[in-house]
């Protein structure tokens, strides 16, 4: 077994600090992810930093959108109050995420750290335009995500809480591996007052992305029969054991329709 550090920071200042002075030191949020890529040893930190006692587990409303602390579970949001009144797609996607031990373990803040391909939360943020707020500045959805797995944090950069606004409707449908419960298509599908906004997980080569032909096909018309079948492009997406780019391009058609018709 490799050697490694376990700290468990103070607040989110502290957290940083540690960071700065690791060689290599990863952040441990609720380890859903973390833990089995150390498992597999494709991992060897020399620190690991718990953020479990920085104070960043909370819901509230500012009127305009829900905030969510990262270090919020995913049963807590899937609970929440505020979540389901305000924007229900969002409590309902984490109510689906994994099984119980990942959604009473698992954050919202570690899922967007992670930024796996095929992970829920990444295309709530992004069709919601959601924003990522750290300890040093605020990140729009549209600049937050940069390849799979990749985000535009620092090394030292820590998130603090997300906000996400509300739509007039919005639903999110997967498709989930029968396994692991991962989206193998995901979309959230959501309409404001200035347009609807769609966006896919667990297809693209690059991760999570916005489709726009099926955005301005449902500026158009905001019903399941504007998404034709093979409306969408297997160009620039996964093919892998699971799925085909064809069939994930499929997927992703049907995925909407039917997160369309739960909107209505």
């Amino acid at each position: 077994m490799y050697s490694t550090k376990y700290v468990k920071a103070k607040d989110i200042d502290d957290a940083a600090t540690i960071m700065a002075s690791a060689e290599d030191g990863k952040f441990l949020a609720g380890g859903m992810t973390l833990i089995p890529t150390l498992k597999q040893r494709l991992a060897n930190p020399d620190c690991l930093i718990d953020l479990s006692a920085c104070g960043l587990s909370a819901i509230d409303d500012d009127g305009g959108a829900i905030r969510i602390g990262a270090m919020t579970h995913h049963v807590e949001v899937a609970e929440s109050a505020l979540v389901q009144k305000a924007i229900p797609a969002v409590a309902d996607l984490a109510g689906h995420i994994g099984d119980r031990q990942v959604r009473n373990c698992g954050t919202i803040g570690g899922s967007l750290a992670n930024n796996d391909p095929a992970a829920c939360y990444p295309a709530a943020l992004l069709a919601l335009g959601g924003t990522v707020h750290t300890q040093n500045r605020s990140i729009t959805a549209e600049d937050y995500f940069d390849g799979m797995f990749e985000t535009t944090l620092e090394e030292s950069e820590i998130i603090r809480e997300v906000s996400l606004p509300k739509p007039e409707k919005a639903a999110y449908v997967k498709f989930p591996n029968p396994a692991s419960r991962y989206a193998m298509v995901g979309v959230f599908v959501a309409k404001f007052a200035d347009g609807v906004r769609v966006a896919v997980t667990g297809a693209g080569e690059d991760g999570v992305f916005r489709a726009s032909d099926l955005e301005g096909a449902l500026d158009a018309n905001f019903g399941a029969d504007a998404i034709a079948d093979g409306a969408v492009s297997a160009d620039g997406l996964m093919s892998d054991i699971h799925a085909s780019a064809e069939y994930r391009a499929h997927l992703i058609g049907e995925m909407t329709r039917r997160a369309v018709t739960a909107c209505n």
